[in-house]
Parts: structure tokens; sequence; C-alpha cells
């Protein structure tokens, strides 16, 4: 079974850049437009560079993100909370963003990292497909696998797009998830003062 952090089989050979191209082309012609008209005969390169900004998660290594750490830390073992951190996605189910932001904690054991490293890692996850639950899940076990800290909370706030702008058309609503291990799944108080830290105390 795959963990979390594996980025997913390749069933088949990867499309090439053309086939990718035509089958915007096709989805264009279905729509009942005419891909070769002015506005949208460049249409196809635009959407095949954006789903490459926006894929982009596929290409790189979570774990190895994490590695490089440092010992020097003045023995700080309080709670290290990076905040607001934007987050953009793509629902799996729809290829529809979910735009939101990510409040990521970790309580140190001897070793800490780049902030950088976290609002990156945080990125990695959701430059894929995802479901909420699941992005939320794979970037807090993966801090606990690679950093070995004492806890990790994290605590993602989105709307979905596939719900505001189609479907059941509910604008204003967010989805809040989170996934605590550690000290944060166990002490009450310390799960309290990361919701303060993290701008979040009525939860």
């Amino acid at each position: 079974m795959d963990t979390l952090m594996d980025i997913p089989r390749q069933v088949r050979t990867r499309p090439t850049r053309a086939q990718a191209e035509e089958a915007v082309r096709t989805l264009l012609a279905w729509t009942g437009d005419d891909p070769d008209r002015e506005g949208l005969v460049g249409t196809p390169d635009r959407v095949v560079r954006a789903y490459e900004e926006f894929f982009e998660g596929y290409q790189d290594d979570p774990v190895a993100l994490l590695e490089r750490t440092f010992e020097e830390s003045g023995n700080y073992n309080e709670i290290v909370v990076l905040r607001d951190i934007r987050l953009e996605s793509h629902c799996e189910h729809h290829i529809i963003p979910l735009i939101g932001k990510a409040h990521v904690a970790y309580l140190p054991d001897r070793r800490v990292v780049g902030i950088s490293k976290l609002a990156r890692l945080v990125d990695v996850f959701a430059h894929r497909l995802q479901i909420q639950e699941k992005l939320t899940a794979q970037i807090a076990d993966t801090i606990q696998s690679v950093l070995q800290p004492r806890g990790v909370a994290v605590v993602i706030d989105a709307a979905h797009q596939c719900m505001t702008t189609r479907g059941v058309h509910k604008p204003g609503v967010s989805m809040v998830t989170s996934r605590l291990l550690g000290e944060f799944e166990t002490s009450e108080p310390l799960r309290r003062q990361f919701f303060a830290m993290a701008g979040m105390g009525g939860m």
C-alpha cells in the first residue's frame, strides 16, 4: 500500500504535450465552441502551461525538502507556528480550485527546519489533485515522519469552488480540517495554545 507521502503511481506512460493540447481542443469542441477561432487557437498551449504550474507538486520530493535541519537552536523546545500560509489547490473530483490558508505547527525535538521549507511543503502537496482531508494529513504526516518532533498540528481553512460556482452554489462557505499528532493530540492546553497562536482561539 502506498504511504501518504508517495507520488501516485503512473498507471500508463505520461501523454506527450501534443496529446495534452489535443485533449484540450477536444474539450473546447465539446463545449460547442470552435477551437480554431482566433480567441481559442492558442488556448490548448496556455491550458497545458497552466497545468504545468498548477500540478508542479508531482515533480517534487516532500521528504527531501525537509531533510536539511538545524540543531543549533539554543535548545528551543516551544511551539513553532507558521500561520496564514496561502494555499491554492485543485479538487480531484472536478479539477476546480480550492483556495484558503494553512496553519502549520510543530514541537521541535532538538532539530528545527527553515520556515520557508514548511511553506514549500504545503505547496508541494497542494499542487497536486487533492481532497482537503488528504492534503491536511499529508502535510502533517510528512513533518512527523521526517523531523520526528514531539508533535505536529495542521489546520486548513479553504473555500471550494466546486460548491461555490457549481452544484449547490453556496458562496461564502469554507471547510476546516485538522490533523493533530503527538503532544498536540494528547495535551488540551497545548492544542489551545496552538489555536490561539494561529489566530483560531474559538476552536
